[in-house]
């Protein structure tokens, strides 16, 4: 009777323990599962897929589109079906992308969790794709296509043999003007917030060999007001956004822009005490030597703060072109600062290394976003008091422009 008793006793403690035991692991499982419930909430994924046919075995690549410039998220080589798969974070507020082969590509703005679907085919997939499942995406085309046309129509321009070089630049502004109307109406001013209405604004043109924003916030007072009034949305819509941060900053630096050319019409000469808000940004860069140059530095001379890739096909045309200013005017006081943002630092070295000027580099790009560069190359003047005088778009003739600062 006690070992039934005992045994009785023994099965109910066992019995006990084992369901205390399934009790925890019940309850460590559902703490388990909840955590990553709410690992997965705080890491949402948005989906870009489809296929690109006639276009086996070439590489596709997705990227992202930064502040300072294209970043590579992933890539594949496609197979005969074409058919590809990226993914990545839902992003806060708006973001860009693009799918590229070669010079082609396809621009994507993502702004949730969405899953956009492209069909395209190689190699006219620029201007002939589908998109579905985003009318970010679906506006976007239409705003390529619209640039497409606009190009050409100023690539005819320019190269009508009956048409003088002012009737021409009368003819293309015009050109620009109706484009630029039809934009701001129909899709920047209706939504400002929208992602396709930012892509708007940095949209370009390009001619002879110089690539030109439609929008130029820096010479143009309707412009600025366009730039502004997007970045006032985006202020309400996606508040401490770093889009909408740089498009504050480049609005502004458009008004000051603006004061600048008020005064050269007024005086047909600029006063650098009136022009100089606070100087320039200085910027503190190695150069091919090893050595800190700082651009305030440069005090008393005539600056040409150059922004260059050497990697670029343009890259001799324009050294040479540089090369024959600054043999000119280097012994009057004209100096070149001129940033390479190229990534490969040796190949830099052997590009500069028998250059004459200040040759510094920025692989970061850092430089760059720091004085609002929207292409590449472009420069900007400064004067001998250190003060930023006239950017590239509003300079028509850089040697004169020179000879007036000297």
């Amino acid at each position: 009777m006690i070992c039934a008793q005992l045994t009785l006793s023994l099965h109910s403690e066992i019995e006990n323990t084992i369901k205390m035991k399934i009790s925890k692991i019940i309850s460590l499982s559902v703490i388990a599962l909840a955590a990553l419930s709410f690992a997965s909430c705080g890491n949402k994924k948005f989906h870009v897929e489809g296929a690109i046919s006639d276009a086996k075995d070439s590489t596709l690549y997705f990227e992202n589109m930064s502040l300072n410039g294209p970043v590579t998220v992933d890539s594949l080589k496609l197979s005969e079906d074409g058919t590809f798969s990226f993914e990545g974070e839902a992003p806060e507020a708006p973001e860009f992308y693009r799918l590229k082969i070669a010079g082609q590509i396809i621009n994507i703005a993502i702004d949730s969790t969405e899953t956009v679907k492209v069909k395209a085919s190689y190699p006219t997939m620029t201007s002939e794709y589908d998109v579905e499942g985003s009318e970010e995406c679906s506006k976007i085309k239409e705003l390529a296509i619209l640039q497409l046309g606009l190009q050409s129509q100023i690539n005819a321009i320019a190269n009508d043999p009956t048409t003088g070089m002012d009737s021409a630049q009368v003819a293309i502004a015009r050109t620009l003007e109706a484009y630029k109307t039809n934009v701001k109406n129909n899709f920047i001013f209706k939504a400002p917030m929208k992602a396709y209405a930012y892509f708007a604004l940095f949209q370009t043109y390009t001619l002879g060999n110089t690539q030109n924003l439609i929008f130029s916030p820096r010479s143009n007072p309707d412009d600025v007001k366009v730039f502004a009034a997007v970045a006032t949305s985006w202020d309400t819509f996606y508040p401490k956004a770093e889009r909408g941060l740089n498009l504050h900053n480049i609005a502004l630096e458009g008004m000051k822009d603006m004061r600048i050319l008020r005064n050269e019409a007024a005086t047909n000469q600029i006063d650098a005490s009136k022009v100089s808000v606070a100087g320039i940004i200085d910027l503190a860069l190695q150069d091919n030597k090893g050595i800190t140059r700082h651009l305030t530095d440069l005090k008393g001379k005539v600056v040409l703060l150059d922004f260059h890739l050497f990697a670029s096909k343009e890259s001799l045309k324009r050294i040479m072109m540089l090369r024959e200013i600054y043999n000119k005017y280097h012994a009057q006081g004209f100096e070149i600062y001129q940033v390479s943002l190229d990534g490969d630092e040796h190949f830099w070295k052997t590009q500069t290394a028998a250059l004459p000027w200040i040759s510094v580099n920025d692989a970061s790009g850092a430089s760059a976003k720091t004085y609002n560069v929207q292409a590449i190359p472009t420069y900007f003047l400064i004067d001998k008091t250190n003060s930023l005088y006239k950017r590239a778009d509003q300079v028509t003739d850089l040697e004169s422009e020179i000879k007036k600062l000297l």
